[in-house]
């Protein structure tokens, strides 16, 4: 999907992250607990730690909701993303890409954005805190995967 692109890395990995910019999960952790489907970025590994893929749970075909820790499909297509406009030239597959590099130690133009767009989703963690029982994992499924796919541990409410 995406050739010959380069970045420099200059933050120390998993550090130096933006004040305001506090993932609850590691890109590890997530592809551990299972995120989209299985079938995120699944091209190219080799750009992240093998570490990362050891236990990730990928999907061998097309993407598989039964791997996603809550069991349901949480997501929009790619397509989807592109026509809102939310894919930066720079990370073509969104967020969780550009979450990956940040976390490994790149910073650029696009990371306020993203930040912003992270921060935003915080309401979600409100309606699950709001709506379901304390521990009760079966409430609101879809919302906490979504939750999941932007690196807050909604297993914590």
């Amino acid at each position: 999907m995406q050739s010959g692109y380069r970045y420099e890395l200059t933050a120390p990995a998993g550090r130096g992250f933006d004040p305001d910019f506090a993932p609850e999960l590691s890109p590890a952790q997530m592809l551990r607990l299972g995120v989209f489907g299985g079938k995120y970025m699944t091209d190219c590994r080799a750009e992240f730690p093998a570490s990362w893929f050891a236990r990730a749970k990928l999907a061998a075909g097309k993407r598989d909701a039964k791997l996603n820790c809550f069991g349901v499909n949480a997501s929009q297509p790619l397509r989807v993303w592109i026509a809102k406009g939310w894919i930066h030239p720079d990370d073509p597959r969104g967020w969780f890409q550009w979450y990956c590099r940040y976390h490994q130690g790149r910073r650029g133009a696009d990371d306020q954005r993203q930040i912003g767009r992270w921060r935003a989703i915080a309401r979600h963690v409100a309606q699950v805190r709001r709506n379901c029982r304390p521990g009760d994992l079966a409430c609101r499924p879809r919302q906490r995967q979504a939750l999941l796919h932007w690196a807050y541990d909604s297993r914590q409410i």
